[in-house]
């Protein structure tokens, strides 16, 4: 199964890249290097490699950020559910695990509260001997994805700034 979640951030990544770099190719102004004359070079067509790293970075920031919101949707929803009373309040619904015909499992009933953890997302059922077991109200690819999004978006950054360093530090020697 994690393969499966492996593969499809992956696509996911790849996916982001490739339209990140696709809006990028409209052909800007054309303007002729060194003040009109017909040297035939032209700046300013097309995307720096910049600017399709900054686009990389925006778009894996975004959508680290609104992955981490679906999450913490279900997390919220968790909390809901458990501090919900009423005669169907025990064990804490979000804590129940393997509903058969005759009810929660064993363990359900030994749920005495439960944890929320912001980074990563997590609920976590609290048992009576002091242990604890993860409820699994936040859908499995939520953190990876983060993670996978967040690096990529962090790293796409630097190495813009990287490019932007290395071409200054080049046209520096140039001049002199």
């Amino acid at each position: 199964m994690s393969v499966v979640i492996l593969v499809v951030l992956g696509v996911f990544v790849v996916g982001i890249v490739v339209v990140a770099v696709l809006v990028g190719r409209r052909p800007g102004p054309v303007v002729a290097v060194g003040g009109g004359s017909s040297g035939g070079e032209e700046a300013g067509v097309g995307p720096t490699g910049n600017r399709a790293l900054k686009r990389v970075a925006v778009c894996a920031g975004v959508g680290a950020v609104l992955v981490y919101l679906w999450g913490l949707l279900y997390v919220g929803g968790a909390v809901l559910d458990a501090e919900d009373g009423g005669a169907d309040s025990a064990p804490i619904r979000p804590c129940r695990e393997g509903d058969g015909p005759i009810g929660p499992s064993d363990r359900s009933f030994h749920v005495v509260d439960y944890s929320v953890s912001f980074l990563p997302l997590g609920f976590e059922c609290e048992t009576t001997d002091g242990g604890s077991y993860d409820g699994d109200e936040v859908p499995s690819y939520v953190n990876p994805a983060v993670a996978v999004l967040g690096l990529a978006g962090v790293g796409s950054a630097v190495a813009a700034g990287y490019r932007t360093e290395l071409r200054a530090r080049g046209e520096a020697r140039a001049r002199g």
